[in-house]
């Protein structure tokens, strides 16, 4: 399934209680700062091949309100976007980042 159309159905996130605060622990990502990153363009998302076994991931390149530029591996589970991880782009995601905003 194209991951757009399968973003474009989704009605909002899931959160995993147990680990709420992974992301802000180990990357200083807030929940709110990962959400961001699905509403504002552009978005560019892959399906994540190699961590795909057990059930799809995805990656996307996405920027929060403030403009920070956040990694964030995700999967769909019941049309809701549930977050795995976030993280800052490194240097070589964030000119792909750049380069395609530049683009578009």
């Amino acid at each position: 399934m194209d991951i757009y159309k399968n973003l474009s159905e989704c009605i909002g996130f899931q959160r995993d209680e147990g680990n709420i605060d992974k992301n802000l622990v180990s990357h200083g990502v807030t929940s709110l700062e990962c959400e961001q990153g699905f509403f504002n363009i552009p978005l560019i998302s892959y399906e994540d091949i190699r961590h795909s076994q057990i059930e799809k991931r995805y990656f996307a390149l996405g920027k929060t309100d403030a403009g920070r530029f956040l990694f964030i591996v995700f999967t769909v589970r019941n049309k809701q976007i549930r977050i795995i991880s976030a993280r800052d782009m490194n240097k070589k995601e964030r000119q792909v980042y750049i380069n395609y905003e530049k683009d578009s």
